[in-house]
Parts: structure tokens; C-alpha cells; sequence
């Protein structure tokens, strides 16, 4: 379970939000709604653990992140606007620092390349991130989601830069990691291309 109580959230001398409650059980996704600069990915962030709130704090089966932040970190994974990969590294160079960092045990080349192979660009594990297209590099940051598992997902704008068919293999993912009790916290400017059986949605400003 994943809750916040009384969070706030200041950006300088301005306030993002405040006195936000949340409170997301396994099965469920939510959607987080807002005009830009509202704080969406700010929320995010914070829900991650990368950043301190004004005031409240964000809990996670009942303790504070703060107590727990190897554990936490563990048990989620977060997608930025940027991906989080490094331009100079492959792919398949990219994922394997990711599980290494992240402690997943059982992830070896096999796993990497059928992550890769599953987003479609296997073809593309050998060649440097600089040289991948926009998509391409969204879905080598996607490609963690399936290499590796973790009960809670927390995803900026994931649609991002995806063409279509990529576009809907995400929302089916989403959907799948949903139904097997898992917990996703989204953010998109598109419509998604979801329809899980439960569905929360905050928005913000």
C-alpha cells in the first residue's frame, strides 16, 4: 500500500500543493491530472522518495520511506521525462548497471536481450543510446519494467515519444501489472490507453 498524509509541496516561494491524502492498495492505478506546472511530476518524485516534502510524508505498507529507503527503493520502479539512461552506454550496457544497482538477482544477458526483444529493438542493444531515436530510447527505458519485477511503478509522461503500437503494449502492460495486484502511479498529457478494472484519479491545481 502506498499512502501520503498532508503532503505539500513548494517549488521556491510558491506552493505546489497541500494537504494531499492518498491512498493506493495493491490492483489499483492512479492517475495523477494537472496543467503544467501544477506539480505533477514534483508529486512524483516525491512519491519516489527523490525529493523531501514541505511538509507531511509518504508511507509505504504503513512506514515512512524514510525508514525504509533501500527496501522502497526495491519494491518500485520510477520513469522520468528523461529515461534515466545514459547516452554513452548501450542499451544492453544501460539495463545491466539498472539491475546491478537495483539488486535483482537472476538478471543475466538471456533477460536483458529479451527485454530488449520484447520493445523491439533488439536490433539496437549493441548501439550507443546517442544514436537511438527518441522512441527507441523510451522504449530501452521501458524495457526495465519487464527485465525485472517490482510491485509498485511510478511513470512521468511514459507515453511519450511511443508511436502507436508501443503506445498500446505499455497500456497492456500497465493493465497486466494492475490485474496481478500491482500498483502504478501515472502521468500523461494523452489520453490513456488503459482501462484496468480500478482506476483513481488526482488532480492537481
Amino acid at each position: 500500500m502506498l499512502e501520503t498524509l498532508d503532503l505539500a509541496c513548494l517549488r521556491g516561494d510558491r506552493r505546489l500543493f497541500r494537504d494531499l491524502n492518498l491512498r493506493l492498495e495493491p490492483g489499483w492505478l492512479l492517475r495523477v491530472e494537472g496543467a503544467n506546472g501544477s506539480g505533477k511530476t514534483s508529486l512524483l518524485r516525491l512519491l519516489a522518495g527523490l525529493g523531501l516534502p514541505a511538509a507531511g510524508e509518504v508511507r509505504w505498507q504503513g512506514q515512512p520511506i524514510r525508514r525504509q529507503r533501500e527496501a522502497y527503493a526495491q519494491a518500485l520502479h520510477y520513469l522520468g521525462h528523461l529515461g534515466g539512461l545514459k547516452d554513452e552506454l548501450t542499451p544492453a550496457e544501460n539495463l545491466r548497471i539498472e539491475a546491478a544497482l537495483a539488486g535483482t538477482p537472476a538478471v543475466d544477458e538471456a533477460a536483458i536481450a529479451g527485454a530488449l526483444a520484447h520493445w523491439g529493438i533488439a536490433r539496437q542493444a549493441p548501439l550507443p543510446l546517442r544514436v537511438l531515436s527518441a522512441g527507441q530510447k523510451r522504449r530501452a527505458a521501458l524495457a526495465r519494467l519487464t527485465l525485472s519485477p517490482a510491485p509498485l511503478w511510478i511513470l512521468d509522461e511514459p507515453f511519450n515519444a511511443l508511436d502507436v503500437d508501443a503506445a498500446a503494449q505499455l497500456g497492456r502492460l500497465i493493465e497486466s501489472h494492475v490485474a496481478g495486484g500491482g500498483l502504478a502511479v501515472v502521468t500523461s498529457h494523452m489520453p490513456l490507453p488503459v482501462s484496468p478494472a480500478r482506476l483513481q484519479t488526482v488532480r492537481l491545481g
